[in-house]
């Protein structure tokens, strides 16, 4: 097979998975997301894999399927951010703010604002209230319509008044 027909054989695999993922049929969207790695390996897939996984609950596959994604393409920022995202449920926020942070510096991250949300999360987790606010403005400011930012930024300013 030509490497570009595998290539969009493996993205649309995955792009239907992300569809089947979205209507909640989860087993379905693992299967598609492990015959487009089986077809050809990419970040996008180890992602999205570990995305799904994540949604049931198996969060240790979910944080190994981040590492092969971040193996594959450093360059690829939704691996470094859900990494980030899964460490902050586990209270491992020191590890979660470092990947969070090479999520915001990644050359490939169309939603970088989700960054910005879930290291101010810890922020506001550990306390630091201040930095919390800067870092959902800073979400909000790639976004204005982002609603988990606006309304953390909303619930924060009521919480320091």
């Amino acid at each position: 097979m030509q490497e570009n027909s595998k290539y969009a054989e493996a993205f649309e695999l995955i792009r239907s998975g992300y569809h089947d993922q979205k209507r909640g049929k989860i087993r379905m969207a693992v299967r598609k997301y492990k015959a487009s790695i089986r077809l050809l390996p990419t970040a996008e897939g180890h992602t999205y894999l570990g995305w799904a996984y994540s949604l049931v609950g198996k969060y240790d596959r979910a944080i190994l399927e981040c590492y092969k994604a971040i193996d594959i393409d450093e360059d690829y920022g939704n691996s470094y951010n859900d990494l980030g995202y899964y460490l902050t449920l586990f209270k491992r926020y020191d590890e979660a703010k470092t990947w969070l942070t090479k999520a915001i510096a990644a050359p490939r991250f169309d939603e970088r604002y989700w960054a910005y949300y879930n290291l101010g999360r810890i922020h506001e987790l550990t306390g630091n209230w201040n930095e919390a606010l800067k870092l959902y403005y800073r979400a909000i400011e790639f976004d204005p319509k982002f609603s988990n930012g606006v309304d953390a930024t909303l619930r924060l300013h009521g919480l320091m008044n």
